[in-house]
């Protein structure tokens, strides 16, 4: 998409005051857009659909004789919020299920497929009914980029590459023939493939120093023959703070081999003791938002790591995991990871997407885990009946970003405390269209306390504002599937607009997304 370039100085004062009687913190922010801002890559906004618990079987796919309504035995439901999602990408088969995979089971005359044990997550069956061509095709429905992990921890070099061939050759071929035979005619034309999944774990438990020649071995035989600019090959990355694995991909990889380099990251209290999707103590909550900020340093030091190799920034970081990671619901499958999702889920998809949008010049795609029933899900389901979550609505409300030109930003934020500990309270982004819209998304973790921001924006020559939030009476608030609608956008009017200032009073735990009309 063609953003007219910014030329302009913009002076923004920004005021950040508490309702803390004993504070009040004025911060004067001065932003020169010499040159252009990156544009925030719609592709930061996508999704991961893993062959875990309920996500793919129960989940997205019923099955074409199921009473629920179906595309191809796809629910229609999630079809349709999917699309008003704009869902940009959508990363498949796995996670740690990727590398145990082999697409070929998945193909052809389903009453005639193998089935599969699922070890990774609960020891089910899996009769490979849901393969290749219901993805791909899905991913058409829905308007939406596939992303595909290969196998590199049980597969072979072939396999991957005959995969890359079945996708997307034109001509004849065994593969495309096969594909023509299986009852496609057309190659889907799939650009974006992971060569692995978390090889420094479940991928296979290598050393960085072993993955490399790996992920160059595999790289080498994926043919790009179709494809406009070639495949978009994406290591597997690191976990958290592994800066020696970014540090030996960076250094070992040819560049032209890799156009991106993945990050996993989760909110996590604790691997051992993860606590509940919903009866959080504050104690947690507050862990839970430490863990999520942990986001931008990563971000600033995997980055620094990629700047010294590769200072034109023609590598990509891509965050295809990130999210919350609680106990499972009672009674249900501990390997199904099956969590409700509260507000303090929106704080975490507010946060980090901010976060996501503020490093847009290197940051090119995220993929939150998980879609459908599995962690931090957007949509849950029970049989006929389906639910959107706080972190939908979140997802929704910052897609207005989707390819937009970054509006950079600089404060000091006002502090959440707890117990002498403290974060900072709010996240900002901001961005402005192709349509001469510019939008601010804001996030407020802190439980107890409103601020409030006062931008003077006279240079952006806004002259109307409209908004929306995310809030709700408890942090633990959720929607069930008695009251579906128990948290939802409302229109938001705390903000006043005057003489080029712009007051904006964010409550405790809010999600906030405002559209500045600009004159022409």
């Amino acid at each position: 998409m063609k953003v007219s370039k910014l030329r302009t100085s913009i002076s923004l004062l920004l005021i950040l005051t508490t309702t803390c009687i004993w504070s009040q913190t004025v911060v004067k922010i001065k932003l020169t857009l010499d040159s252009e801002p990156p544009i925030i890559n719609k592709h930061i906004y996508g999704h991961f659909a893993e062959h875990l618990g309920r996500c793919i079987y129960g989940g997205f796919y019923v099955g074409e004789e199921s009473t629920v309504p179906n595309i191809a035995g796809v629910r229609t439901d999630i079809i349709a919020a999917l699309k008003e999602l704009k869902i940009p990408n959508l990363r498949w088969p796995g996670g740690c299920f990727a590398d145990t995979y082999h697409w070929k089971d998945g193909v052809g005359p389903k009453n005639e497929r193998p089935t599969i044990v699922n070890t990774w997550w609960g020891d089910v069956t899996e009769d490979n009914s849901f393969g290749t061509h219901d993805f791909l095709n899905l991913c058409e429905e829905l308007g939406a980029e596939p992303y595909l992990s290969g196998n590199v921890g049980s597969g072979t070099v072939q396999e991957l590459a005959d995969w890359v061939q079945y996708t997307n050759f034109v001509g004849t071929s065994p593969m495309s023939d096969l594909r023509v035979q299986n009852g496609r005619t057309d190659a889907w034309k799939v650009k974006y493939w992971g060569i692995g999944n978390e090889a420094w774990g479940c991928g296979g438990n290598m050393r960085a120093e072993h993955y490399v020649d790996v992920y160059r071995k595999y790289a080498t035989f994926m043919s790009g023959s179709g494809i406009e600019g070639g495949l978009y090959k994406i290591a597997s990355g690191a976990s958290d703070a592994n800066y020696h694995w970014t540090e030996v991909l960076m250094r070992d990889i040819p560049h032209h081999m890799l156009q991106g380099v993945a990050l996993h990251h989760y909110s996590v209290i604790d691997w051992s003791a993860k606590g509940p999707a919903t009866a959080f103590t504050e104690e947690q909550y507050f862990t839970t938002m430490e863990r999520s900020w942990l986001m931008e340093e990563l971000i600033q030091k995997h980055t620094a790591i990629m700047d010294k190799y590769d200072p034109e920034k023609k590598v990509d970081l891509i965050v295809d995991e990130w999210g919350g990671w609680y106990n499972v619901e009672e009674g249900t499958e501990p390997g199904f990871l099956y969590q409700q999702n509260t507000m303090r889920d929106a704080m975490i998809a507010g946060m980090n997407l901010n976060i996501f949008n503020n490093h847009s010049d290197r940051v090119k795609m995220a993929n939150l885990a998980q879609t459908v029933n599995v962690l931090q899900a957007v949509i849950l389901t029970e049989n006929e009946k389906m639910l959107l979550t706080p972190t939908y609505h979140v997802m929704k409300m910052y897609n207005v970003h989707h390819d937009a030109r970054l509006i950079p930003l600089s404060f000091d934020s006002p502090k959440y405390e707890y117990k002498g500990k403290s974060l900072p309270a709010l996240t900002i982004s901001a961005s402005k269209n192709a349509q001469r819209e510019t939008h601010f998304t804001l996030t407020n973790i802190d439980l107890k306390q409103t601020h409030t921001v006062i931008l003077d924006i006279a240079s952006l020559k806004i002259e109307k504002i409209e908004g929306k939030v995310l809030t709700s009476e408890k942090v633990h608030d959720h929607n069930t599937f008695d009251y579906p609608n128990n948290v939802h956008p409302k229109d938001f009017k705390n903000f006043k607009l005057k003489n080029g200032k712009l007051e904006i009073v964010l409550p405790p735990v809010s999600v906030v997304v405002l559209k500045g009309l600009n004159r022409r």
